[in-house]
């Protein structure tokens, strides 16, 4: 089975079909309602349609905002699918310039659009992660955070107290259990990972 992917950044492609001008913008979004921030985000009002699709997981929307149904947000939905991605927001806007494309022109064009976007995006495999929160003392913090780097493990959210340093961490799914120990062993005990993701 191949890897799933995901965008490493944002992504757009623009072109124009009969006289039409469409736009493409992706985004890697890990919510439902950072998919639709990033939808509020690029959605130009003055456009024809912004016509949008997401795929996170088994999650999946899709609209398309006016044109005729079907001609729009599920070509976009099947390019994201057709290129194996995950965690992918797609909006492509049409500004209407005068020609009919006819359904299956439609469908040729949002799908086209969405699908180039996709081919000149960065694209990485996608791999799950595991949230946690950590506390240790400041002396432990280096060597915490140079051997959890060895597992991948982002660092994030440092706040210092009288007392020591908590973090919030984020951890491949594969190497939590890792994670976890290493925290336990470097400290001696006295730190744990408590997982905050579930």
């Amino acid at each position: 089975m191949s890897a799933v992917l995901t965008l490493a950044t944002l992504a757009e492609y623009r072109e124009e079909i009969r006289k039409s001008r469409f736009a493409a913008f992706a985004a890697p979004v890990d919510t439902p309602e950072a998919a639709l921030a990033f939808l509020a985000e690029v959605a130009d009002p003055a456009a024809t349609h912004n016509c949008w699709a997401y795929r996170i997981g088994r999650q999946y929307r899709f609209q398309d905002d006016g044109e005729p149904t079907g001609t729009a947000g599920k070509p976009i939905l099947q390019a994201i699918e057709g290129a194996q991605c995950d965690r992918v927001m797609l909006v492509v806007t049409r500004w209407f310039g005068g020609v009919k494309l006819g359904t299956g022109g439609l469908v040729r064009a949002y799908g086209g659009c969405a699908a180039a976007c996709l081919r000149n995006a960065s694209l990485v495999p996608w791999v799950p992660m595991r949230e946690g929160e950590l506390d240790c003392g400041f002396a432990e913090l280096p060597l915490l955070r140079a051997r959890l780097a060895e597992l991948d493990a982002r660092l994030q959210d440092e706040r210092y107290g009288a007392e020591g340093v908590s973090v919030r961490l984020a951890v491949p799914e594969d190497r939590a259990q890792a994670a976890a120990s290493l925290v336990v062993d470097l400290t001696r005990g006295r730190s744990a990972v408590v997982w905050t993701d579930g």
